[in-house]
C-alpha cells in the first residue's frame, strides 16, 4: 500500500440516521483522501451500508455533514452522481435486458464513459453479452454491477460488499481490478466482511460497531493494535505448568487444544516461553509463531 498526504475527496461529520427510535448510525466522523482504497468493515447491522447510502445521496441524515467533493449528496445530487459510481448491496435490472443492453444503456447515462468492452473482458462478462439479465448467475450479476459503477470514468466508487457471490479465483481478478482503478487515481469505498479483502486492498479501514467508529487505521496499524500481536503454538514433548504460563510478560490469552499450546501476546512473550522451553530442556514440536491477523484486531476492538 502506498501513502502519501492527499486531499480530502469525502468528508462526514457527526453523521446521524436513526430507524424506529434506534441509532442505525450514530455521531460517525471520517475523510477519505483522494486515490485511497477506503474500507468499512463491520458486522451485518453494523451501519456500513447506512453511511455509504448517506454518502452516495440515497438516503437522507438526521443529522451531521456529508460532502463529497465539497458537495452536498442531496442538495447536489445530480452533480454527485456524475462523480460517484455505485455497485449497490442489493441491485436488479429488468429481467430481459441483455449484458450488452445494460452496458450500452448506462453508458449512454456519461458524457465521457469508459470504453465497456475491455471492462467487460476484465470482468469476464465478454461471454455472457447476449445473455438476459434474468439469466446470470449470482456472480456475474455481481461483476456486472461492478462494471456499470465504473463505466462513467467517476472519481470516486462506492462498492458494497463488492465479492459476494464470487468464487475464489473470480474474487482475486476483482481485486486486482479495484487496485489498477485506485493506481488510475479513482478512489474507492469498500464495504466488507472479508477480512482478507480488507487487509489485501484497503489503505485504510474504519471499524464499524453498533453505529460507531471504534478504530480508523491502515490494516497494519489496526493489527499492531491488537493487544495479542503475536501468535505462538507448539505441542510440547512433556507437559508444562500452567502457572508458569499464565506468568509469561505481555500473554493476552492461553489456549489448551489436545496436547498442543496457542499463546498471544508480544515478542516479549515469544522470547519468555523459548527460554522457558530451554530451561526445562521441552522440546517444542511443530513451532509456530506468526503475527495477529486482522480478524484478531477485529475481535479485540469490535464487541462481539
Amino acid at each position: 500500500m502506498h501513502r502519501a498526504v492527499r486531499e480530502p475527496i469525502i468528508e462526514v461529520s457527526d453523521l446521524r440516521k436513526t430507524y424506529d427510535g434506534r441509532a442505525v448510525v450514530d455521531g460517525v466522523s471520517f475523510t477519505v483522501e483522494e486515490g485511497e482504497i477506503f474500507g468499512f468493515l463491520g458486522l451485518n447491522g453494523a451501519g456500513k451500508t447506512t453511511t455509504v447510502e448517506c454518502i452516495e445521496g440515497l438516503r437522507v441524515p438526521d443529522g451531521g455533514r456529508v460532502r463529497v467533493a465539497g458537495l452536498d449528496p442531496i442538495a447536489d445530487h445530480e452533480a454527485v452522481t456524475r462523480i460517484l459510481g455505485a455497485q449497490l448491496q442489493e441491485s436488479a435490472l429488468q429481467p430481459k435486458l441483455t449484458v450488452r443492453e445494460a452496458l450500452e444503456l448506462y453508458s449512454a447515462f456519461y458524457p465521457r464513459p469508459l470504453d465497456w468492452k475491455p471492462l467487460a473482458e476484465r470482468l469476464g462478462l465478454t461471454p455472457k453479452l447476449t445473455t438476459r439479465f434474468g439469466k446470470l448467475s449470482g456472480g456475474q450479476k455481481q461483476r456486472l454491477f461492478i462494471a456499470l459503477a465504473l463505466i462513467g470514468s467517476p472519481r470516486i466508487v462506492v462498492l458494497d460488499e463488492l465479492t459476494t457471490g464470487l468464487d475464489p479465483r473470480a474474487r482475486r481478478d476483482t481485486w486486482e481490478l479495484i487496485e489498477d482503478v485506485r493506481d488510475s487515481g479513482v478512489t474507492v469505498l469498500l464495504v466488507t466482511h472479508f477480512m482478507e479483502e480488507a487487509q489485501r486492498l484497503c489503505d485504510r479501514i474504519a471499524l464499524i460497531d453498533k453505529g460507531r467508529i471504534t478504530a480508523l487505521d491502515s490494516p497494519h496499524g489496526l493489527v499492531d493494535r491488537s493487544p495479542g500481536s503475536t501468535v505462538i503454538s507448539f505441542t510440547p514433548s512433556t507437559p508444562l505448568d500452567n502457572e508458569e504460563l499464565a506468568a509469561l510478560p505481555a500473554l493476552m490469552s492461553v489456549e489448551h487444544k489436545e496436547n498442543r499450546i496457542t499463546l498471544s501476546g508480544t515478542d516479549e512473550t515469544v522470547n519468555a516461553v523459548i527460554s522457558l522451553l530451554v530451561r526445562k530442556r521441552i522440546t517444542a514440536h511443530q513451532l509456530r509463531v506468526s503475527d495477529a491477523t486482522l480478524d484478531d484486531a477485529f475481535l479485540d476492538l469490535t464487541e462481539v
